[in-house]
C-alpha cells in the first residue's frame, strides 16, 4: 500500500476491530503526520528536527505512540456508545463475519428483557477490541549513508533506526519484514526485550514475514529461531497478483505454494521451536513451555467471499489481506477524490507491471497517476528525473563512489549521456533508454497521497501503486460495503466476468516470462537459458496441480477454469521455446 495511503489508517478503523499496516520507512512522513494528528486532537507537538540527534528514532518512536495514544482513546468512546443505529459500538459489532461474538450481539438485539440486555451490552463492550497497529519494514531499503557523502556508524541504516523505533514504542502489535532475509537488520531484533517472551510466555511485539513460496519462510525462521526470535505469522502474498513491488518467483503459483504449507504447516512449526528454544536456553531467556501461535495468512488478489472460503476451508489459512480495493474507500485510506475516481474508472490497460522502482523490482503503477503525467511531462521537455529529496532508495554506485537513486537527475542525465557515446544498436540502445527513463521517485511521490488529501505541506505529485485487482471495482464505497463484500453479504464487483484469482495470477506470470525474454533477446537481463527452463517446469507443476485442485470449485466455475487454464498453458509454451531454452542471448534476438 506504499508510505503514505495508510500512514494513519489505524487511527481511522483500529477501534472497529480492523487491524492495519503502516510502513515506517519514512520518518519525514511519520513527522509530518505527528504534526497533523497532535494539533487535531489537541496534543502538544514539538518539532524533532531532521538534524537532531537520533531524529529517525524519535520521528518514528513518538508517531507510533501517538496513534497508540489516539487509538486507545477512540477505543474508550466507543465502549462507552450506546447500542444504536449509527453509534460505533453498533458498526463495530454490525460489520463482524459470523462467529460466536456476532452470535451474541444478535442476541442482545433480541433481548426482551431490559436489564438482561444491558448486562449483556457491558459484556459486549468488554469484549470489543481494536485492531492491531503493525508496522511494515521492507528489508531491501536499508541505505548506509544517509548524512551527506558519509557513511554511518555501524547500527545506524535506515531499517535499523525504524526497527528500533519501532520497538521503543509503546504498540503490542507486530513488525511485517518483506522483501526478504536481511542478516544484520534480523541480527538487530535481538537487541529489544519486547521481541522475547515474558514471564507468562506472552511476547508483546511480534515477527511477521511476509513471503512469497515456502523455502523462504523457513530458511528465513530458522535464522531467526536461532537468535532466540519467534516467527508468529507467515505472510504469503502472490507473487505478481499483489500492488506495489512484485516479487516474482520462479513460477512458483500460489496454489501449489499453499498446499505446501499446508502440508508442512506443523512440521516447520516443530523444527523452529527445537531451534529456538536451544537458542533461549542458550541466552538464559524464558523459554514456553509449547510452541507459541504460528498464523497463516494470504493476500494478493482475493477478490471474492468464494475464494476467502476456498484458502480459509481447503488451505486452511487462518486470515486473509485485502488492500488494494481499501483504496476506494475514503473513511480508510489517504487519496484524494479525482484519485479515487481514476482508479474507479481504471481499465484492463491502466494498471500495468512498470519498471519504476529504483529497487530494480517490478512495481505496479496506475497509468494516469499524476506523478506518472508528471514524469511524461519532463521527459518530454527534457528534464527527466526527480532532485531526490528524500533519497530512501538510494543504491546505484556506477557514477559515483557514494550511493545515489537511479530516479535522480543525477543519475539519469549520466546514464543517457553514456547511452549516446556506446554505439548501440537503435533497437538496444531504445530499450536501455526506456528502462532508464522508467525509474520513479516513489520515496516523495507515494507520500503524496497523504500530505495533499490532509492539506499538509505538499510535496510532489500522487503515485498510486494499485494491484491489478482495481479494474474489477467500478466505484467508490463504505466501509460497510467493502466488509459487507468481503464476508460474502453483498458483491461490489461491477464486471460481469472476472477471472480467478489462480487463473489471474498465472496470466501475470505469462505476460511476466513474456517480458523477460524479450529483455533476455536484447542482452538487457541477466537470465540464463537455466533459469527459463526452470521456470517451465514450475509453471507446468502448477498447471497439473490446478488440475486436480478445480475439483474444489462448483461445476459452474469448473468449465471455464479449465478452458483458461488450457489457453494460458499454450500462450506459456509459444514463449518459452526451445529454442530459447537452448541458445544464449545473442542468439536468440
Amino acid at each position: 500500500m506504499g508510505t503514505g495511503f495508510t500512514i494513519d489508517t489505524p487511527i481511522r478503523i483500529a477501534k472497529l476491530g480492523i487491524s492495519s499496516v503502516i510502513s515506517i520507512i519514512d520518518d519525514m512522513l511519520m513527522e509530518q503526520m505527528r504534526k497533523y494528528h497532535a494539533e487535531r486532537v489537541g496534543e502538544p507537538y514539538e518539532e524533532i528536527p531532521r538534524k537532531s540527534k537520533d531524529s529517525r528514532v524519535r520521528r518514528i518512536r513518538e508517531y507510533l505512540n501517538l496513534v497508540h495514544r489516539i487509538v486507545n482513546k477512540e477505543m474508550d468512546s466507543l465502549r462507552k456508545s450506546p447500542f444504536e443505529p449509527g453509534s460505533d459500538i453498533t458498526r463495530y459489532y454490525d460489520m463482524l463475519p459470523d462467529s460466536p461474538l456476532k452470535d451474541e450481539y444478535l442476541k442482545m438485539l433480541n433481548e426482551k428483557d431490559l436489564g438482561h440486555r444491558e448486562r449483556m451490552q457491558d459484556e459486549l463492550r468488554d469484549k470489543a477490541v481494536p485492531g492491531s497497529v503493525d508496522v511494515n519494514i521492507m528489508t531491501k531499503i536499508d541505505r548506509n549513508g544517509a548524512r551527506g557523502n558519509e557513511d554511518l556508524p555501524k547500527g545506524q541504516s535506515d531499517a535499523l533506526l525504524a526497527l528500533r523505533g519501532y520497538a521503543e514504542s509503546t504498540l503490542n502489535s507486530s513488525v511485517i519484514f518483506s522483501a526478504g532475509l536481511n542478516p544484520r537488520l534480523y541480527a538487530y531484533i535481538a537487541n529489544f526485550a519486547d521481541f522475547f517472551p515474558n514471564k507468562l510466555g506472552e511476547i508483546k511485539k511480534k515477527i511477521t514475514l511476509k513471503i512469497s513460496d515456502f523455502r523462504s519462510g523457513a530458511i528465513q525462521g530458522k535464522f531467526l529461531a536461532k537468535k532466540g526470535l519467534w516467527v508468529s505469522e507467515f505472510r504469503i502474498e502472490s507473487g505478481l497478483n499483489c500492488g506495489g513491488h512484485a516479487f516474482a518467483t520462479k513460477g512458483n503459483l500460489m496454489g501449489p505454494i499453499l498446499e505446501e504449507f499446508k502440508e508442512q504447516r506443523e512440521i516447520l512449526k516443530e523444527k523452529l521451536f527445537d531451534i529456538y528454544t536451544k537458542a533461549l536456553n542458550k541466552f538464559d531467556k524464558i523459554v514456553p513451555s509449547s510452541p507459541p501461535e504460528v498464523s497463516l495468512t494470504v493476500q494478493g488478489g482475493i477478490g471474492t467471499n468464494e475464494e476467502r472460503n476456498l484458502l480459509h476451508d481447503h488451505y486452511k489459512v487462518d486470515t486473509t489481506g485485502w488492500a488494494t480495493p481499501f483504496l476506494l474507500v475514503s473513511e480508510v485510506t489517504n487519496l484524494d477524490d479525482d484519485h479515487r475516481k481514476r482508479l474507479a474508472d481504471a481499465g484492463d490497460d491502466d494498471v500495468y507491471l512498470s519498471d519504476a522502482s529504483p529497487l530494480g523490482l517490478p512495481f505496479w503503477v496506475l497509468r494516469n497517476s499524476a506523478a506518472t503525467e508528471e514524469q511524461h511531462r519532463l521527459i518530454e521537455i527534457g528534464k527527466p528525473g526527480s532532485d531526490c529529496p528524500k533519497g530512501f532508495l538510494i543504491s546505484n554506485t556506477e557514477f559515483t563512489k557514494h550511493h545515489i537513486c537511479s530516479a535522480s537527475r543525477n543519475f539519469m542525465r549520466r546514464k543517457l549521456n553514456t547511452l549516446e557515446t556506446n554505439g548501440s544498436s537503435n533497437g538496444l540502445a531504445e530499450k536501455q533508454k526506456e528502462n532508464v527513463l522508467a525509474k520513479a521517485c516513489l520515496c516523495r511521490d507515494l507520500a503524496a497521497s497523504a500530505t495533499q488529501n490532509l492539506n499538509v505541506k505538499r510535496n510532489g505529485k500522487i503515485l498510486i501503486c494499485c494491484g491489478p485487482g482495481i479494474i474489477n471495482y467500478s466505484k467508490k464505497s463504505t466501509l460497510e460495503e467493502m466488509v459487507d463484500h468481503i464476508y460474502g453479504r453483498k458483491s461490489l464487483l461491477t464486471k460481469s466476468y472476472r477471472p480467478h484469482m489462480f487463473i489471474k495470477e498465472l496470466s501475470l506470470y505469462v505476460e511476466y516470462i513474456r517480458k523477460e525474454a524479450e529483455q533476455y533477446s536484447f542482452e538487457l537481463s541477466n537470465r540464463t537459458p537455466k533459469y527459463f527452463r526452470e521456470f517451465k517446469e514450475n509453471i507446468k507443476e502448477g498447471i497439473e496441480y490446478y488440475r486436480t485442485l478445480v475439483e474444489e470449485f462448483i461445476e459452474e466455475q469448473r468449465e471455464r477454469f479449465l478452458s483458461e487454464l488450457d489457453a494460458l498453458s499454450a500462450e506459456f509454451d509459444a514463449i518459452l521455446t526451445d529454442k530459447l531454452l537452448e541458445l544464449q542471448p545473442a542468439e536468440v534476438s
